[in-house]
């Protein structure tokens, strides 16, 4: 039996890496908001500037951060609509996934997607304006790949909501 390779994420394998509480705090504020200037973390965190910039660096070196964004209002930017798309397929080949792939990715509306076990292989999330644009981004799919199934789900509440990750298992 062969041991397992490292995970390398960024320039260091994150198995090499050990976090502590004061990462664990400092990944949960930013987290909330990566524009919290690196005083305010450091001094939340009990650390002065330069460890816990180093901390920082040193995390996303890992690839434990992978970048910093934006969150942008659904409703305010005008496409308030989420619909879930469950979809299958008869063709379980690299060939078709790649196509899957590329077609998901010219799609703005789509935001997020998924292959899945079960019996749905996978499921999208779209955002749009109302019901037309989606039924344009359905047609869009249906024109250029065959499914044997698709299922769209509306979105009629959204009840959570984050792009945090739990930080206790680090």
């Amino acid at each position: 039996m062969t041991e397992p390779r490292p995970r390398k994420t960024g320039t260091k394998p994150i198995e090499s890496i050990t976090f502590d509480e004061t990462d664990r705090q400092i990944l949960q504020m930013l987290q909330d908001d990566s524009d919290t200037p690196i005083q305010a973390i450091s001094e939340a965190v009990g650390l002065s500037t330069n460890p816990c910039w180093r901390r920082i660096k040193r995390m996303e070196e890992a690839g434990v951060i992978k970048k910093r964004v934006a969150l942008v209002d659904q409703t305010r930017a005008n496409v308030p609509l989420t619909v879930f798309i469950g979809v299958s397929t008869s063709h379980h080949v690299i060939d078709w996934l790649n196509r899957f792939r590329e077609l998901i990715d010219e799609i703005p509306e789509v935001v997020e997607a998924y292959r899945l076990t079960g019996t749905v292989d996978y499921i999208l999330k779209v955002v749009v304006p109302d019901m037309a644009t989606y039924d344009a981004v359905y047609k869009q799919m249906i024109q250029k790949l065959e499914f044997s199934q698709v299922n769209s789900m509306i979105s009629m509440e959204e009840l959570k909501f984050t792009t945090a990750i739990p930080t206790t298992y680090l």
